[in-house]
């Protein structure tokens, strides 16, 4: 692989190293023009950076806890199969979940912990998060619209998970790669994330160089001339 040997060495990399905007560029000139999430996906707090796996989630918006009259199973359990998507996470994989309306918490705190027990990256929902301050005490990356105590128990249900989805109109397969900072979250295809990191790698480094020539006076123009970046 060249620059790293297995994902763990890359995310170390890409979390010392890159940014999204980096990597956004990139992808860019490869011609994937529609990879970043909703600007009005945050983490909740500033300086949480998450990098991992799709574990991709499919929500519902329902109107009952627990249907009586039903022609599906999963209508009749409280939450639908979100235990059994969360007990599913495998070491550096993100929970990103879509598909309901913008009306209740998607995460929260006990979510957060039996995420970081199995090594999960974070979670990226699109809908709220809640129980903020234990989440922050357990310093697990979370993405979202922002913070909402309204619960899904009675408002949504987990209706599949594993399968692909679509998050803001970015189409996302299970085991691409999610990166998220402040900046905004990526979705990076499997097929595009050697090429794509390998560039932003290379942008990075380069970058550094461009940056000390503007330090020492050197004029954008200029710059641009000899290194091709800004």
């Amino acid at each position: 692989m060249g620059l790293w040997n297995n994902d763990k060495e890359l995310f170390e990399i890409a979390k010392k190293e890159l940014f999204t905007a980096l990597v956004g560029d990139v992808l860019d000139k490869m011609g994937y023009l529609h990879q970043f999430l909703s600007p009005n996906i945050k983490p909740l707090r500033k300086d949480m950076v998450i990098i991992g796996r799709a574990m991709t989630v499919l929500e519902a918006d329902v109107f009952s806890e627990s249907a009586k009259q039903t022609n599906n199973p999963i209508m009749t359990k409280p939450f639908g199969i979100m235990f059994e998507a969360l007990d599913s996470l495998k070491e550096n994989e993100v929970y990103i979940c879509s598909g309901s309306s913008p009306r209740y918490a998607l995460w929260g705190g006990l979510m957060s912990t039996r995420a970081l027990k199995l090594k999960s990256s974070g979670a990226v929902v699109d809908g709220y998060s809640r129980d903020s301050n234990e989440i922050e005490k357990l310093n697990f990356p979370t993405f979202s619209l922002g913070t909402y105590a309204q619960d899904q128990g009675p408002r949504g249900k987990v209706i599949d998970y594993r399968i692909p989805i679509e998050f803001n109109g970015v189409h996302i397969n299970p085991g691409d790669i999610v990166y998220g900072d402040r900046d905004g979250v990526l979705i990076i295809p499997k097929d595009a994330e050697i090429e794509a990191f390998e560039g932003a790698i290379e942008k990075a480094r380069g970058e550094k160089l461009v940056q000390k020539a503007l330090e020492a006076g050197m004029s954008t123009v200029e710059a641009f001339k000899k290194f091709g970046i800004m």
